[in-house]
């Protein structure tokens, strides 16, 4: 068993772990989608293109104070 053997096999070891853990922090991100308030700030990704005055608000307020 060489070096370049040895450098294959620790490659590919690497490259399996590094996408394991891309795939487990992607799941992470998705299943916590809400922080501690309950709030999900997915909701606020389209705000900068739907930021005209006839768009329906993200967080509709109630006016009736």
């Amino acid at each position: 068993m060489g070096i370049a053997e040895l450098q294959s096999y620790g490659f590919l070891t690497v490259t399996i772990f590094l996408t394991v853990a891309l795939y487990a922090y992607i799941y992470h991100l998705y299943k916590n989608r809400k922080d501690a308030d309950g709030h999900d700030y997915e909701d606020y990704a389209d705000l900068a293109l739907n930021d005209d005055l006839s768009d329906t608000p993200v967080n509709a307020k109630n006016r009736d104070k």
